[in-house]
């Protein structure tokens, strides 16, 4: 049977490139139990403050997460998943599961 090639993008391919870029899976997986905060997430998945700035502003720019900045002093800024956001949640809950299998 012959593969017809189109221009359409594989599905996983999709989400292989959002999950697959470093540290997202593990700020997916924190965010996955609720609105975090910048230190919150710094603090849990251990990465610079430079590449934890980079990857949410990619997500944001994704429609992945929101970020809410409250007018307090000092200013707390929270992060949330999107709608969007949270369909990628089974996912990190199976490599979750299937991760277990290779620690």
């Amino acid at each position: 049977m012959e593969k017809v090639l189109t221009d359409e993008r594989c599905p996983v391919e999709a989400v292989s490139e959002i999950i697959g870029r470093k540290w997202v899976s593990l700020i997916l997986r924190d965010l996955a139990n609720g609105p975090q905060r910048f230190g919150q997430l710094e603090h849990s998945i251990k990465v610079s403050p430079r590449i934890l700035s980079m990857r949410l502003q990619e997500l944001e720019a994704d429609g992945l997460i929101s970020r809410q900045v409250f007018a307090e002093v000092p200013p707390r800024t929270e992060y949330t998943l999107t709608e969007r956001g949270q369909l990628l949640i089974p996912v990190v809950e199976t490599m979750r599961a299937v991760g277990k299998h290779f620690i």
